[in-house]
């Protein structure tokens, strides 16, 4: 998979009328095509009674997977729209379900297919659309001596520093972008005259927004 990627962060929902239709967009990120087929199966148990439950989802590294359907909607007004706007936004590993309460106005093919685009596009920003950045795990071990030094240069940098034990020496954990691990333990070995221990601890993907960690 590659070193970043764009996805949502959680389950989100919203809702819009349009022409005195009730769409509502629903969104996920999933991990295997089995959590894509529960929600959309949950949809429709739970709006059992609407018009439509159009879904749209795409998985895997190179979103090898894509599926859709227009639940008697008319072919290419639904569905289609609703998958393009997942490709369109660049997103991975994601399902959305846009459920239709018809309010007796017919919207027309040109009409349907900017509804359900609008109804995937609520339903993915109320899930918040972010990056996923891989992250190594390494444990600094650094004498107390120097703590001050790598503590400041941690903080300037903004590096997010994932938990820090207190022995005979300091351990600091630290996540680092998977592309930047070789010149941070260059900048580290360097500011500790080599008198620090750098080892791997794991790889994760952090959620990212502007830069920023968001939990």
């Amino acid at each position: 998979m590659d070193n970043i990627y764009r996805t949502i962060h959680k389950y989100g929902e919203d809702e819009i009328i349009i022409n005195k239709s009730r769409f509502i967009g629903y969104a996920m990120p999933i991990e295997s095509e089995e959590e894509a087929l529960d929600l959309i199966e949950n949809i429709k148990t739970k709006h059992r009674d609407a018009t439509h439950n159009v879904y749209a989802y795409v998985l895997g590294e190179d979103n090898n997977i894509q599926r859709f359907s227009d639940d008697g909607e008319p072919s290419g007004t639904a569905g289609i729209p609703a998958l393009e706007v997942i490709k369109k936004e660049d997103l991975r590993n994601v399902v959305v379900v846009i459920t239709r309460y018809f309010g007796g106005i017919k919207l027309g093919t040109g009409g349907l297919i900017r509804a359900y685009t609008k109804g995937a596009k609520i339903g993915l920003e109320s899930g918040i659309i972010i990056h996923k950045v891989l992250h190594t795990k390494l444990k600094v071990r650094i004498d107390y001596t120097i703590y001050g030094v790598i503590e400041n240069y941690l903080m300037t940098k903004g590096y997010l520093v994932d938990g820090i034990v207190y022995d005979d020496a300091v351990n600091i954990y630290v996540l680092i972008k998977f592309s930047e691990v070789d010149f941070f333990i260059k900048t580290i070995t360097d500011l500790t005259s080599g008198n620090a221990i750098i080892e791997y601890e794991d790889e994760e993907y952090i959620s990212m927004k502007d830069g920023k960690r968001i939990k």
